[in-house]
């Protein structure tokens, strides 16, 4: 019983690795390519490469030392560039981008009125 339930906790730990390697892929996918040179990243298509292999090999290569490097690659990816590319390309943010020029962070500013 304990072996079956430590064999589940494994196939959801790997379906976890997969799942945010695939939505960091998409994110690498979707974002612009200048925007990677103007953040002074790697290139989009070094992202693109090193996050398809990782897909590739947590859907079927079942090495677990891969599987960590594609993890590290990942966090790398989705903690570091994706925020610098993302500020670059004016995707940062709340998602809200009708305000006027005398809006602040937290609000529009009035002038102390």
């Amino acid at each position: 019983m304990l072996l079956s339930a430590f064999g589940t906790l494994l196939w959801l730990i790997n379906l976890a690795m997969l799942v945010l390697a695939v939505v960091a892929l998409f994110f690498a996918a979707t974002a612009r390519e200048d925007a990677y040179r103007a953040a002074d990243k790697q290139t989009k298509v070094f992202w693109l490469v090193l996050l398809g292999v990782t897909v590739a090999v947590n859907l079927f290569v079942p090495m677990l030392f891969l599987q960590i490097a594609g993890l590290v690659a990942t966090i790398v990816f989705m903690v570091d560039v994706r925020p610098a590319v993302r500020q670059v390309s004016g995707g940062g943010g709340g998602g809200r981008r009708d305000g006027s020029s005398s809006d602040g962070p937290y609000g529009p500013y009035n002038g102390g009125r």
